[in-house]
């Protein structure tokens, strides 16, 4: 469920309203006053919430899940029960994305206004210094000894630890930091994540519903991005240190003092162990699990999976250090050896 510091939730909806908005049909059994109170991820979900199933791995889950309502394709096995409305759409991620959005019209950048820099609701302790030009929003907190540099946006709702540094021309936003963290210039936090449902007519942006949530002592480099989650949080460690022009997708999940070099770029969904290393230029696809203490080497890219921790990895696809080095041998000797002629 999305966080009230930073979402207006617009519900709830009677079930037969807001199947009439999604322009689905109300099951023939469903109680139509049934009250659908929020979108929620099936983890997470209770009673009075509605989720979406897609495919055989997120069935698994629902089975666990206490969500009340459950939106699949319209060809998909999945039965209602006794305790959940099942809700039948030609594209059940395209349906659910509306339905985030009839619950939070106003998800997308964070617009507020405000006649004053500092709004009269945000909360500073002393020590705090802001720069000209900074800007902090409705509800933000700032702790002692924390230092925002010119031009700096704060968003709303937004918490931030003592004896921080934050540098110039950056924007947080959706995001709760700890103590000791240190963002270089020009790095945005917090985010829409890059997530559409795509179908006929084109590609419908998925509303961003979830946070940042970064630990003690993080450092973030300059111009880096970190997106806030699709319903849940993306997590970076504690201790962790980010080098500039790194790309961070939501819900990852990084784990504490690793090091991820420049230009790195980490697709959703990812979840890092402790003491993972990073090369410049390494990529991660999608659903990667890395375990504790994994490094890959640079410009290596990882496909979806589990990757082993303790390990050296290069290359791409990446896979341990040592076979990617006699592969790249093998193919090096072959390059030098003679060529053969027609009459050879």
């Amino acid at each position: 469920m999305a966080d009230p510091r930073f979402y207006d939730n617009r519900g709830p909806f009677r079930l037969a309203e807001l199947c009439a908005l999604l322009s689905i049909a109300l099951p023939a059994n469903a109680k139509s006053g049934a009250l659908v109170e929020d979108v929620a991820a099936l983890e997470d979900a209770g009673s009075p919430h509605l989720v979406y199933c897609t495919g055989k791995k997120t069935a698994a889950v629902l089975a666990n899940s206490h969500a009340g309502f459950c939106l699949v394709d319209s060809d998909a096995e999945l039965m209602a029960s006794a305790s959940r409305v099942v809700l039948r759409s030609n594209s059940a991620a395209l349906a659910f994305a509306n339905a985030a959005r009839v619950f939070y019209p106003d998800a997308g950048l964070q617009q507020w206004a405000q006649t004053k820099p500092i709004h009269v609701s945000a909360k500073l302790e002393e020590g705090v210094r802001l720069s000209l030009g900074v800007v902090v929003g409705p509800g933000a907190e700032i702790g002692g000894g924390t230092h925002v540099g010119p031009n700096t946006v704060i968003g709303r709702g937004v918490t931030i630890g003592r004896n921080c540094e934050i540098g110039s021309n950056t924007s947080v936003t959706h995001a709760h930091l700890g103590d000791g963290v240190t963002i270089l210039p020009g790095a945005q936090i917090g985010q829409p994540g890059f997530g559409f449902a795509s179908g006929s007519s084109g590609h419908t942006k998925s509303p961003q519903l979830g946070r940042v949530i970064v630990q003690d002592r993080v450092e973030i480099g300059a111009c880096a991005t970190i997106d806030r989650g699709a319903l849940g949080d993306t997590v970076i460690g504690e201790g962790t240190k980010i080098d500039n022009l790194v790309q961070i997708g939501h819900n990852t999940h990084i784990g504490r003092n690793c090091m991820i070099v420049a230009q790195v770029g980490i697709s959703g969904s990812c979840e890092l162990g402790d003491f993972v290393v990073l090369g410049g230029q390494a990529g991660l696809a999608d659903h990667v699990r890395v375990g504790d203490g994994a490094r890959f080497a640079a410009r290596s890219a990882a496909a979806p999976g589990e990757i082993a921790g303790g390990h050296d990895y290069g290359g791409a696809p990446a896979r341990p250090i040592q076979q990617w080095r006699r592969e790249l041998a093998a193919v090096a000797m072959l390059s030098r050896r003679p060529r053969r002629t027609p009459n050879g």
